[in-house]
């Protein structure tokens, strides 16, 4: 049998992945501020991005399904972070924004996400960080 027909845990490209999602998950749960889930970060940041839309858009924008972005803004809403309000064309959907708290950490997410990243990659050159999130972006 071949080198090349030898299947190879440690080289498959799922198997990479999820390693290094995990390593990226540690990391991200270390530094992260206001006991934030990765998911209610990425609602968070978005939301300082495009300031309003509705929770479906806001879904497809951070790539959630319905039922997940339901439950983060739910939660994030609770916490005080996120308002709701009634969208000014169509009353009967709803559209999220940042409160003012959750206006008042968006420098802190800034910094807590370049650290987060800033971490995840430290095992790579300069380089091979710009090489390596250019492929990763060619991947999603």
């Amino acid at each position: 049998m071949s080198d090349e027909t030898v299947y190879k845990l440690d080289e498959q490209v799922g198997y990479l992945l999820r390693l290094a999602s995990q390593r990226h998950a540690v990391i991200f749960q270390e530094l992260a501020i206001l006991d934030l889930t990765p998911a209610q970060f990425s609602v968070l940041v978005r939301l300082s991005e495009v300031t309003t839309c509705s929770q479906n858009q806001l879904g497809r924008l951070i790539a959630m399904d319905v039922a997940t972005i339901k439950g983060v803004a739910d939660r994030l809403v609770k916490r005080g972070l996120v308002k709701r309000a009634a969208d000014p064309d169509d009353k009967r959907r709803s559209v999220l924004s940042l409160s003012q708290s959750g206006l008042e950490i968006v420098d802190k997410l800034h910094q807590m996400g370049r650290d987060v990243t800033r971490e995840t990659l430290a095992p790579l050159t300069a380089s091979q960080q710009k090489t390596f999130l250019r492929l990763l972006g060619k991947l999603v």
